[in-house]
């Protein structure tokens, strides 16, 4: 290889978070093969640990930015962000999983390869610089959820979760591809300064009709990422079949990584055409509210519910992505921080409840929780009012942020309508505080054993986390504001 191809160390360095993760879903996978029945609780401490390791590699490399491989990777601050922001959501469905895979009598090591493998994914997205790099890690992270879905081979409503996800997800990954090779056409470079340069001095020769439809069609791909509309129908069906630490996990980790694209890709390469696209965001985040919000109203499945909420999310980011400032991209930033403690701590909540097989996923089964572990039921009541948005959680904040850079922006009508669909959201979520609270006890409460060992930690860590931005925003988003200055 000539001495110009070769990486240097520094580059090197630049990629570590991303190495060590690869190189770990390898050895857990190869580990698997020896630790079996009574060494599978090894794999717990083992991934979070490895997990530790690529988070401190991340802050390490945050501390000497630049680009790598021929400026393929970025490790900026806005790099740092996602890849500590994802390696914390694999952290937490490590700790979910624990008790969920013994209570299935499922394999450990490679199911946790798998998380650190999707992660690996997600950590190229968020620090790639360049159209085919980005792709790579996309298709890293959605293969290694593919299988997660499926994960309990014996389970039908998993089979048929990972079938749906794999088709659908294939198709939407085809539109993508689609779109970065008309982009290429269009201005001869897969790197996104390169493209904004050449579209911010376009002359007549450029199509603008070609260059909508290439933005369109990048826009497809990452919007079945994100669950926006009209690419969302296969969300409830996922995470309803898939194990409930996976749907987790997928409302986490993927969805922050899509948002990192879309803000790396919208907010830097197509950039000059922020006219031609702000009212497709516009309309997108609007219908994506609508939809999540006015479907979970007359949902009886949690994991289906909370789904639907999951799409009602996306479309508040979509609000502040459609601002177009570094307001917006910082609001973003921290909503999904927010986002990912509250969600994964509401998941742990319903693995807890659901028993094996997940059996009681209803909400009905939730009935007298209250009663039966009034600490359980604080916990789920902190989520839940974290994501209508109650003061003194992370949720509130992420709204408000996001909320002031939508009319920051003079997005007043899309803020009013926000503001509408955040007070319908209220109904399905304090729908649950009801069924806890005032409902005698169900035959899932019954019975239910206390929390405990790692799905424990995950909960309280959720918890803490979730109350903590709630009272010190600017843990996070001082950050989130110099990295989101990094985009623009």
């Amino acid at each position: 290889m000539p001495a110009e191809f070769a990486p240097s160390s520094v580059e090197i360095l630049r990629f570590l978070p991303e190495t060590i993760l690869i190189v770990s879903g390898a050895l857990l996978m190869a580990l698997s093969v020896f630790w079996r029945n009574h060494a599978a609780g090894r794999f717990v401490p083992l991934s979070l640990l490895l997990l530790l390791a690529a988070a401190a590699a991340s802050v390490a490399v945050h501390r000497d930015p630049g680009p790598a491989f021929r400026e393929m990777i970025s490790a900026d601050s806005f790099a740092a962000y996602f890849r500590v922001l994802v390696i914390a959501a694999a952290a937490l469905t490590v700790l979910v999983s624990s008790q969920y895979l013994r209570r299935e009598r499922s394999e450990a090591g490679e199911y946790y390869a798998l998380i650190l493998l999707s992660t690996a994914g997600q950590c190229i997205m968020a620090s790639s610089s360049e159209l085919i790099m980005l792709f790579i890690g996309l298709e890293i992270s959605s293969l290694a959820s593919y299988v997660l879905a499926g994960y309990l081979r014996d389970d039908r409503r998993a089979n048929e979760a990972a079938l749906k996800y794999f088709l659908l997800g294939s198709f939407a990954t085809g539109f993508l591809l689609f779109g970065i090779a008309w982009t290429y056409g269009l201005t001869g470079s897969t790197f996104l300064e390169d493209i904004r340069a050449g579209l911010s001095h376009a002359g007549p020769e450029l199509s603008p009709i070609l260059l909508a439809m290439a933005a369109a069609l990048v826009f497809v791909g990452l919007a079945f990422k994100i669950s926006a509309w009209p690419f969302q129908a296969w969300t409830p069906d996922v995470y309803q079949g898939a194990p409930a630490p996976v749907a987790a996990f997928l409302s986490a980790g993927p969805k922050a990584a899509a948002f990192a694209v879309l803000i790396r890709i919208f907010m830097t390469a197509f950039e000059p055409m922020r006219a031609r696209w702000e009212p497709l965001l516009w309309l997108t985040a609007l219908v994506t509210m609508v939809i999540g919000n006015f479907a979970a109203l007359t949902q009886t499945n949690i994991k289906r519910l909370l789904a639907y909420s999951s799409i009602a999310h996306a479309g508040y980011m979509l609000v502040a992505i459609t601002a177009a400032s570094e307001t917006g991209v910082a609001a973003v930033l921290f909503y999904l921080a927010a986002y990912t403690l509250m969600n994964v701590g509401a998941f742990a909540v319903v693995i807890h409840v659901c028993r094996k097989g997940e059996q009681f996923v209803q909400v009905q089964d939730f009935s007298g929780l209250a009663e039966r572990q009034p600490a359980t039921a604080a916990l789920f009541s902190l989520f839940l009012l974290s994501l209508v948005g109650i003061p003194l959680t992370a949720g509130f904040f992420g709204k408000f942020y996001i909320f002031k850079a939508a009319l920051d922006a003079n997005l007043i009508w899309l803020t009013v309508l926000g503001l509408l669909n955040s007070a319908v959201a209220a109904y399905y979520y304090l729908r649950i505080l009801v069924v806890m609270y005032m409902h005698s006890p169900s035959e899932a409460t019954s019975d239910l054993p206390p929390l405990g060992g790692a799905l424990k930690a995950a909960v309280y860590a959720s918890a803490l986390g979730t109350l903590l931005l709630g009272v010190f925003p600017s843990l996070v988003l001082n950050f989130a504001t110099k990295s989101a200055g990094l985009v623009r």
